[in-house]
């Protein structure tokens, strides 16, 4: 069921709650830059320094000798392992799927058979640039179904929507420095899924650094890895609204001229696009306040 699957312990680097989540990485684990399909054990993004270049890459765990991985490269692949049942509980309505149904799940507790994938800030020469912390932020999703991440905080907390597909974009993330988190990565159907993501940080020096990649998974037992890898992004889809059709109607109902609908369509556009702007500069001021308050 997937209530058992999702209510897990939310838990950062050296938490006791999970074991799993202590971690440490050397400054000197290589960059594999051969192709990856990466289906089974513990996997983060993070950025690092490569070349002198602050760069989003993969942080592979899932072998005895830890590597970072390039994004282009490396597809996640969600098995059917991860299939569960959405669960008929108001808490979850916000899920891409009605209640009864299977979708696939990245747990935030490690399952065998299942890629596990988090985030990390925690290599040695970021740790000693950034100041606080860095963003992590969703730029788009493109894929057949929607995506969802979300964190569970105990077995009575209710759950916290990080990232939703079905939200305008950017949507940001903070993420404390020397943090290492994993959450829930809900899919609502099988395909192939490109997931743009950036990382930017303000450095103790007063510079700012940011690199974006899209992220590539295979979701589904039937899903090819090798189209995930060949996949093309396009960029995000615009956020849908009523402006277009309600421009259509208004050119419906008469004939005397047309600049009314034209009027009309950019009253509207404007409109969406200041509630756009509100809603990233409220994300915007969330992630400042975490950053202020501190861990």
């Amino acid at each position: 069921m997937l209530g058992a699957a999702l209510l897990t312990v939310t838990a950062t680097a050296g938490a006791a709650a999970d074991p799993n989540l202590d971690q440490e990485i050397d400054a000197d684990q290589p960059i594999a830059t051969d192709q990856a399909v990466l289906s089974d054990g513990h996997v983060d993004l993070g950025p690092r320094y490569v070349d002198g270049t602050w760069t989003l890459l993969v942080h592979d765990g899932s072998t005895a000798t830890p590597v970072w991985r390039t994004a282009p490269n490396t597809v996640f692949q969600v098995g059917d392992a991860s299939l569960t049942t959405v669960p008929d509980n108001p808490d979850y309505a916000f899920l891409p799927a009605t209640p009864g149904t299977d979708v696939h799940v990245v747990p935030q507790a490690q399952e065998p058979g299942v890629v596990w994938l988090g985030w990390n800030t925690q290599d040695p020469t970021v740790m000693d640039s950034i100041d606080r912390g860095a963003t992590l932020t969703l730029r788009g999703v493109q894929g057949p179904g929607d995506v969802v991440m979300f964190l569970q905080s105990g077995t009575l907390g209710e759950p916290e929507v990080l990232w939703d597909s079905r939200e305008p974009y950017p949507q940001d993330l903070w993420v404390e420095v020397n943090t290492h988190t994993h959450a829930n990565w809900v899919f609502s159907e099988p395909g192939v899924y490109l997931v743009e993501v950036e990382v930017s940080a303000d450095l103790i020096s007063g510079a700012a650094e940011s690199d974006t990649q899209v992220i590539r998974f295979a979701v589904g037992d039937a899903t090819s890895t090798d189209e995930a890898l060949a996949a093309q992004y396009a960029g995000a889809a615009p956020a849908q609204d009523a402006t277009p059709a309600a421009a259509d109607e208004a050119s419906d109902d008469g004939d005397d001229g047309g600049s009314a609908p034209v009027l009309l369509g950019v009253v509207g556009a404007a409109a969406v696009l200041v509630v756009v702007l509100a809603i990233v500069v409220l994300r915007g001021r969330a992630a400042r306040r975490r950053a202020q308050a501190g861990p």
